[in-house]
């Protein structure tokens, strides 16, 4: 297994040394070609409108919207959780539309307040730490988006198929359950056309 990481802004350097803890090959990503041969797609936090810009000049943007409708996994964190978003609100912005939900950049004229918290999570027996820095609110998800965690009231960790999203930073904690996750999806990649043939 082998997993894209973009390396644009934020601490992918952390997300990369994650995945070398549990045995995994990773690449970064900064042109459409770094992708191939990948399982899976990290998106990095950052500032998500000057991803977007970088990622629509380099071509990269349709290329992961193909990678995800070819049965890659993709992985938000922070600022990638608006950039997988199928809205963004305040303020608006472009994104890849990939996650049915709406984001909100600001909330209240804020992002959330950085803090670090415990919380439950699916799938983990004790509480999940997490990280925020200015992150996003996930104000609403669609039907078919399984919310994992919740923090203030609000989704702060969400699978939709093989995309998985954070409104937190998993990779400056210790806890490998986020990142095991996501191994998951993306070892459940199947291609193309075997997918189609099972349909």
């Amino acid at each position: 297994m082998k997993i894209g990481i973009l390396a644009v802004q934020g601490d992918f350097e952390a997300h990369a040394a994650m995945l070398a803890r549990l045995g995994v090959a990773t690449a970064l990503v900064r042109t459409p070609a770094d992708l191939d041969g990948c399982d899976g797609l990290i998106l990095p936090g950052g500032e998500s409108t000057t991803q977007l810009q970088f990622l629509e000049e380099e071509g990269l943007a349709e290329r992961i919207r193909r990678f995800a409708a070819e049965g890659g996994a993709l992985f938000g964190t922070c600022a990638g959780t608006i950039l997988l978003a199928r809205e963004v609100q305040n303020p608006a912005q472009s994104s890849l539309g990939l996650l049915d939900a709406t984001v909100l950049r600001n909330a209240y004229g804020r992002q959330i307040a950085s803090a670090v918290v415990s919380g439950a999570c699916q799938g983990k027996s004790g509480p999940l730490e997490m990280v925020f820095i200015r992150g996003p609110v996930i104000e609403r998800v669609g039907a078919g988006v399984e919310v994992l965690a919740e923090y203030a009231g609000k989704p702060v960790l969400a699978r939709q198929g093989r995309i998985l999203a954070a409104t937190f930073h998993p990779e400056l904690t210790a806890d490998t359950t986020v990142h095991e996750l996501f191994l998951q999806l993306a070892a459940s990649r199947e291609p193309a056309a075997a997918a189609a043939a099972n349909q």
